[in-house]
């Protein structure tokens, strides 16, 4: 299984790319042995649009063309359903395990995602009910796919 993470907006340079790619390293030394064909982050610029609008329609349209037919899609959202990280990683287990060819995660611009694209969208996480900065997001979320990795390879990594 291929994951593949859409993220609207740039990560600069400094401690958010830093950490990024730390996990996504980490995840990528144990992927093959787990059945992971890798993890790839694409980032779209945030749209330049004056009307909120418009911004999250300009976004959806750039995020939709990078989803792949067939790919089942997690959004990650406020309202989206919280779970903790050991059930995270049964879920990535479980969707490797039904032969899922790629799960795409994707991350909304500081307008979130537009109501079409969310309607799309049947899987959606939360990492709590506050809101984050998108870039706090993509870290939390390459965290816990490494921590999801560490869990499905029994490694001691998670200490629940």
């Amino acid at each position: 299984m291929r994951l593949l993470v859409i993220a609207v907006g740039r990560l600069k340079s400094g401690p958010e790319r830093d950490l990024v790619e730390r996990y996504r390293e980490r995840f990528t030394d144990m992927a093959r042995k787990l059945g992971f064909r890798g993890l790839t982050i694409n980032e779209i610029p945030e749209s330049r649009a004056r009307d909120v609008a418009a911004r999250m329609a300009e976004e959806a349209a750039a995020i939709a063309t990078l989803i792949p037919e067939g790919a089942l899609t997690v959004a990650l959202d406020e309202r989206g359903k919280a779970i903790d990280s050991a059930a995270f990683a049964r879920q990535l287990g479980r969707w490797r395990d039904e032969s899922i060819a790629t799960v795409v995660f994707v991350i909304g611009g500081a307008d979130g995602l537009s109501p079409e694209l969310r309607r799309t969208i049947k899987t959606v996480f939360a990492f709590g009910a506050m809101t984050w900065p998108h870039q706090l997001v993509r870290i939390m979320l390459m965290e816990q796919i490494y921590r999801a990795a560490t869990i499905l390879a029994g490694h001691p990594y998670h200490r629940a």
